[in-house]
């Protein structure tokens, strides 16, 4: 991340203009992931919780940062950049257009290779389509996101099953690999009396009837059971719809997976829950839904997830009126007419890399639920293989790394700020326009300050502090700085005071363990090995001298 924030923050450092820093940021994250917008609406950036501004004053809103950058490659119709020119290379077939599927299909194509696309629903975008409401991901953003990678020959064959409309034998002769990302979108029944018939439905099904615009008669009474997130987002957008919405969780707040804003955000758009709760079966009149009787839980013995397992509580038993019901509780890979390639169906259990045979790989959802951060990171390390394989390569092991620990930093001396409120629709304004955005892209303002908040964890930022405080002269400013290379180091010059590692306030500099010996301290800069993508021009041991002159590595991508 302090990658592309860092090209920002450090523009001017850098002698480059805030929108040639906008151009490289957006490029560096498009190198990992084509959907920065996307992603920048819906991922929850769990890498916020490992963020060294956490303790002081809350970790830097990435989320808010990628989002900005993704919208300002949106604005400025930048393109997806191919890697390699020249003859196609080979043939892939992917199927499923969800963000693992068109992961795999930018990375293959990018490398030069022919990549055709089959996604059985009329639009592509998978989960992203048609599991995550308007209000949360505005269709026109995941369109023009899917269109950069399409504008990169990505054929996207629409309204096309396989094992349907086409057969599993027709795509292998066409292609010589192919990547299965079909994500879970078979949505979980609660296997309770009164569950068939009409309305009841899973959360996966009402989100893709909610998305597709369709009219759906759920009557003025809802009772949702689940407490993840699309048990939350089908909450929200029946209430969209006008209906008083009443949610079942078996568990207390505290356990809930759903994204925390979320729920706040639920509630505050008037959604009734009823934790410790579960509905033990739908009441019918005419085959028409006319309750759910439920019965009230308590907190048990830790089960296999880490959480207190509910319990029963004799007699407490109650009725909820409702006109119709929508299970929301779990949800899994649909392997109808595919079982070619998972015979046992379920979830794919798979190396890294995704390979479940020499030439079929697999990603996304159907590996395990997840974030879609996750599913892009699948498609990408996939393609990776797929392409070795196509060239006739070995796939190289992959690098170990000796990661330094978490770097001092010396949050003291940077100043405290105040994290940016995402600009939010009142829930009066949300119910009111049920497909309007609920959050707002930070003004450049409130994002240039974010971005320039970033302690650059173990990266040098260029504040200086080791060229001022040292009085042997041993720090000297390179001739054209960029992000990560501000200064050289002498070491023949170096007098081991110390006192540049007790200045660096990004913890970029540290003491050689070796060195301490009395007084005697000397400085040493990380290496290669220490610092992912970065590369030392002298691999000599920095800790003797041996070279007299040392530069400070080059930004890693993020």
């Amino acid at each position: 991340m302090r990658g592309w924030i860092g090209v920002i923050a450090q523009r001017a450092k850098s002698g480059i203009t805030l929108e040639e820093a906008y151009v490289k940021a957006w490029h560096i994250i498009t190198d990992v992931n084509p959907f920065p917008s996307v992603l920048g609406r819906v991922c929850p950036h769990p890498c916020q919780d490992g963020c060294s501004r956490g303790p002081k004053d809350g970790p830097v809103e990435i989320r808010s940062l990628e989002r900005f950058v993704g919208d300002k490659g949106l604005e400025l119709k930048l393109p997806l950049t191919r890697l390699e020119e020249g003859p196609v290379r080979g043939s892939v077939g992917v199927v499923g257009s969800g963000p693992a599927g068109l992961s795999c299909a930018y990375q293959l194509a990018r490398r030069g290779h022919d990549v055709t696309v089959y996604e059985r629903a009329p639009l592509a975008g998978g989960m992203l389509r048609y599991g995550i409401p308007d209000y949360r991901l505005p269709p026109a953003i995941l369109d023009a996101e899917v269109e950069r990678i399409e504008d990169l020959g990505v054929e996207i064959v629409l309204g096309t099953g396989v094992g349907t409309d086409i057969p599993v034998a027709e795509i292998h002769e066409r292609h010589q690999a192919v990547f299965v990302g079909i994500g879970a979108q078979l949505g979980q029944s609660l296997g309770i009396p009164g569950e068939e018939g009409s309305g009841v439905w899973t959360g996966a099904d009402y989100l893709r009837l909610v998305n597709e615009g369709k009219v759906i008669d759920t009557g003025d009474r809802v009772v949702v059971v689940g407490g993840g997130n699309t048990a939350v987002d089908a909450c929200r957008a029946a209430r969209r719809r006008g209906a008083d919405v009443v949610l079942l969780y078996r568990r207390s707040r505290e356990e809930m997976p759903a994204y925390e804003d979320e729920i706040e955000a639920m509630l505050a758009e008037g959604v009734h829950v009823e934790f410790l709760t579960v509905p033990t079966a739908i009441q019918r009149q005419l085959d028409r839904v006319h309750s759910v009787l439920v019965q009230r839980m308590r907190l048990g013995e830790l089960d296999a997830s880490g959480r207190r397992r509910p319990e029963p509580i004799e007699g407490s038993g109650f009725t909820i009126e409702a006109d119709s019901v929508i299970a929301a509780v779990s949800q899994g890979p649909d392997w109808h007419q595919l079982e070619t390639y998972h015979p046992d169906g379920g979830w794919v259990d798979t190396t890294d890399h995704g390979p479940i045979s020499s030439d079929v790989w697999v990603g996304g959802d159907i590996r395990g639920l997840g974030f879609a951060s996750l599913a892009v990171s699948h498609g990408r390390r996939a393609a990776e293989e797929i392409h070795a394989g196509l060239c006739g390569w070995d796939m190289p092991e992959p690098e170990e790394r000796s990661k330094r620990d978490v770097p001092e930093v010396h949050a003291d001396l940077y100043p405290t700020r105040q994290a940016p409120k995402p600009v939010l629709l009142s829930p009066e304004e949300s119910l009111a326009d049920p497909k309007a955005e609920v959050a707002a892209t930070l003004g450049e303002r409130e994002f240039l300050q974010e971005a320039e908040s970033c302690f650059s964890c173990g990266l040098c930022f260029g504040c200086q502090h080791c060229w001022m405080y040292c009085s042997a002269g041993g720090f000297a400013k390179v001739v054209e700085p960029r992000p990560g290379t501000y200064f050289t180091l002498t070491l023949d010059a170096c007098e081991s005071c110390g006192k540049c590692v007790d200045v660096c306030p990004c913890g970029y500099l540290e003491f050689d363990p070796g060195s301490v010996a009395g007084d005697v301290r000397s400085p040493v800069l990380p290496t290669a090995a220490n610092l992912p993508g970065g590369s030392l021009p002298h691999r000599t041991d920095l800790t003797t001298g041996a070279s007299d002159m040392i530069d400070l590595p080059p930004t890693a991508s993020a």
